[in-house]
């Protein structure tokens, strides 16, 4: 793709000062060693070793790829079906918005963005300081200037048209939402904190707001799998145990993080999955049902029945 690099050529001595190199634009071809996504950034870094280019052949670049960036990528060997499948599923989620999560309890609230592959904190609000919170009644004009603050903060941030959510438990969420503009949706949640943002998720109370985000199937999915880990029921965890469970045919969805299938002694597991009817879901781990699935090993199965 096209990027940046400083000519050296280009440095030395102008009128007794330092003369920094220029930055020149030019193609760089990358043979690629690593890569990072930053999910809420949107952006791909890419690094590697500089095949192709007008100077520095063999030095290290990082290709910074955004949003409508052009660039061209080969490999030597044929992509694997599950990187298409990858690709078509966020090329099918990439005109979903984002959605705002806000939980807010008296004393504190929590501004959560969800994607539809995670979930980030991105603004707290709290009176409780750095002391033993003490129970003291707030009054209603400390209140009510704690949620102005909240309300003017969130409004400048939140984007024009973004779909919010407002919970918590208690009554401050409808303390809160009358300050706060857009559409907005007000739901009762048992807890406050993360755990609220993760009830919403989880629990599918959003309704229409969340349906489709891959985070909150993938979430609910998950949730299942930990119920039946829980009851003994019709679940598979561990490489060995969910390889029995392909080979009786007992396998209905396999739950694997998204980079684990890169690695090669999962090809032959994934590969026989369409020979028994069984579902793939690729999770995300930038939310907390999915970095539970790192915790068991980065793989779970729903069964048919038990094995």
């Amino acid at each position: 793709m096209l990027g940046e690099r400083r000519d050296q050529t280009t440095a030395g001595q102008e009128g007794g000062r330092a003369k920094a190199a220029e930055r020149k634009k030019m193609w760089i071809k990358l043979a690629i060693e690593s890569n990072e996504f930053h999910t809420f950034a949107e952006t791909l870094r890419v690094h590697g070793i500089i095949e192709e280019a007008q100077f520095d052949h063999g030095s290290h670049h990082t290709h910074i790829v955004e949003l409508r960036d052009e660039v061209e990528l080969t490999s030597n060997h044929q992509f694997p079906s599950v990187d298409h499948d990858l690709i078509r599923q966020a090329c099918a989620n990439s005109g979903k918005a984002k959605v705002v999560i806000i939980v807010v309890e008296a004393d504190e609230a929590i501004l959560y963005e969800v994607s539809s592959r995670g979930v980030r904190e991105v603004s707290t609000w709290t009176m409780r300081g750095g002391g033993k919170y003490t129970g003291a009644k707030i009054s209603e004009g400390v209140s009510k200037s704690f949620f102005e603050k909240i309300a003017r903060e969130a409004n400048d941030s939140i984007k024009e048209g973004t779909p919010i959510v407002i919970c918590g438990p208690g009554y401050s969420r409808e303390k809160l939402a009358p300050m706060i503009n857009g559409a907005k949706k007000l739901i009762a949640t048992s807890m406050g904190g993360r755990g609220a943002a993760n009830e919403v998720i989880s629990e599918g109370l959003a309704g229409d707001v969340l349906s489709e985000h891959a985070v909150v199937k993938e979430t609910a999915m998950l949730e299942e799998a930990w119920k039946r880990i829980s009851t003994d029921g019709a679940v598979a965890y561990g490489r060995e145990s969910i390889i029995k469970a392909l080979e009786e045919g007992a396998i209905e969805t396999l739950l694997v993080s998204a980079d684990l299938l890169r690695e090669a002694d999962w090809e032959s597991v994934v590969n026989g999955l369409s020979d028994i009817g069984a579902n793939l879901v690729q999770c995300s781990t930038d939310h907390d049902a999915g970095e539970q699935l790192l915790g068991m090993g980065g793989a779970v199965a729903l069964l048919r029945f038990k094995v």
